[in-house]
């Protein structure tokens, strides 16, 4: 009987989508890829939006099928994109957030400081691609834009790539927010090459410019709402407190034997490298069936922080244009050092400052290119009467405080 070579994914974004080859169903097989099914795509943003509860694995198997859907289109308008491309970005596209660790951007360089998941997605690719003979050159590639057409590399990584699009488009349906929808089955229509890079028609204009709205409005309404910036920052104290506690030989077990290792190695003396099989074991169980363990602990901080994320009790954030005077979080600390019975240095866990920052499109970074009839070329906020100008092209930045709330 012949390998199974082709697998049926009933989405309930797009339907149904469709694995067609030996080696994309060999990686979605693979334990480092199953490891998505056990991390949430959006953190704690299921603590206000309760149907947030969609995984990475959900996700890249949506920005695959985009994927598959612009190549479709490329082909059908007469580029050039040979079957060993095809493959090696959907591959690419498929293992972009591979090297994410628990609770996604929440955590953050924290799990391993100083790395980021784009060089773990990398060193696990490398990885995948030794057990797998080889077969992941093309994709590594594109997925590190060196290979000779860049548009390919545009489909993984850039300001209008399939990444960007399934996540506006997935994180709308499954948390009910509407400001989020957008237009992407007209947005792939349009796409088009114009010297090896990737840019959309003109009759697309409208939708870029709802699809760079909706990320702005998403990123304040559900990815920076105060909710959910206080139960990740509470996550990153929780984690850094445990660290302190280790540093002074003081014993904070975690769930498991791969975060225990983490939790011990806070710098980057660890060989990533060598342990990314160690890496692969963590997911958001881990995280939280450890907080779960500390609402035990003896450190009063720990166990109260612990206990804080576990029962949703948050720390209350509050909002501003400017920093906070340095004089007045003194004076919050000093009453929630007295309140918890801990030092005004210990109360920094309980309070502290931040800021959140969002840019709706940065030309700078990398420009989305309108292509004319009469083939010129203008950068989406360079069009006549362009909605997206230097306005929302400037980065926003808002100050926040973290502190607790009187009621506990």
């Amino acid at each position: 009987m012949a390998p199974l070579s082709r697998k049926i994914i009933n989405d309930p974004v797009y339907g149904f989508i469709t694995l067609d080859h030996p080696l994309l169903l060999g990686i979605v097989a693979h334990p480092f890829y199953q490891r998505l099914r056990r991390i949430h795509q959006m953190a704690f943003a299921h603590l206000v939006y309760p149907g947030a509860v969609h995984t990475r694995l959900h996700h890249s198997l949506g920005a695959y099928h985009l994927t598959c859907n612009a190549i479709d289109e490329l082909r059908r308008k007469g580029f050039a994109i040979t079957d060993e491309e095809a493959l090696g970005v959907k591959v690419a596209v498929l293992l972009h957030d591979i090297g994410h660790g628990p609770f996604s951007h929440a955590l953050e360089s924290v799990v391993i400081p100083g790395v980021g998941h784009e060089d773990l997605s990398l060193l696990l690719m490398r990885q995948l691609n030794e057990d797998f003979d080889g077969q992941l050159d093309t994709a590594i590639r594109i997925f590190t834009d060196t290979y000779p057409k860049p548009f390919l590399h545009q489909l993984v990584s850039g300001q209008l790539d399939m990444d960007r699009m399934d996540y506006l488009t997935r994180d709308s349906f499954f948390t009910g927010v509407s400001e989020g929808v957008i237009g992407y089955d007209r947005i792939l229509k349009m796409l088009t090459i114009h010297n090896d890079k990737l840019m959309v028609e003109e009759k697309a204009i409208y939708s870029i410019e709802k699809f760079l709205v909706s990320r702005r409005l998403m990123y304040w309404q559900v990815y920076l709402h105060k909710t959910v910036l206080s139960a990740e920052k509470m996550l990153v104290r929780i984690l850094e407190r445990a660290r302190e506690l280790i540093t002074l030989s003081v014993a904070a077990p975690a769930g498991s034997p791969a975060l225990d290792f983490f939790l011990a190695h806070c710098d980057r003396k660890v060989e990533i490298a060598a342990n990314l099989n160690k890496f692969c074991l963590l997911d958001d169980y881990d995280v939280m069936g450890t907080v779960k363990n500390w609402m035990f602990h003896d450190d009063i901080i720990l166990s109260a922080l612990s206990r804080m994320l576990i029962d949703r009790k948050l720390l209350k954030v509050r909002f501003q244009a400017t920093g906070f005077d340095p004089s007045y979080v003194e004076k919050i600390r000093s009453e929630a050092g007295r309140k918890l019975g801990v030092s005004p240095d210990e109360a920094r866990y309980f309070v502290f400052t931040g800021e959140a920052v969002n840019t709706t499109y940065n030309p700078r970074d990398e420009m989305i290119n309108i292509l004319f009839r009469d083939g010129s070329v203008k950068d989406i906020s360079q069009v006549d009467n362009a909605l997206i100008q230097q306005t929302l092209a400037s980065t926003v930045k808002k100050f926040y405080i973290c502190h607790l709330n009187t009621s506990i």
